[in-house]
């Protein structure tokens, strides 16, 4: 069986609930499990790379390529 079929066989079996404990229950552990393989797929920045991006940083605000906070602020509340 394919993931898709486990898929739906799971959210048909999902619908079928009545007991709100098990869909919190379910709810918590997908929340943990996703937050798990984020963290795992996190791996360190290498100096190099950290070096570079402080370089390009620099280089990106000498020549103006930058927003000031309560510019952007300012557009992220015009998304609502």
């Amino acid at each position: 069986m394919d993931l898709e079929a486990r898929k739906i066989i799971f959210v048909q079996e999902f619908l079928r609930l009545q007991n709100e404990e098990i869909v919190s229950g379910l709810e918590k552990l997908l929340r943990k499990r996703k937050n798990e393989l984020i963290e795992k797929s996190f791996k360190p920045m290498s100096m190099e790379q950290y070096n570079a991006e402080i370089d390009q940083a620099m280089e990106d605000s000498k020549n103006g390529r930058m927003i000031k906070a309560t510019d952007l602020k300012a557009k992220i509340q015009k998304w609502n």
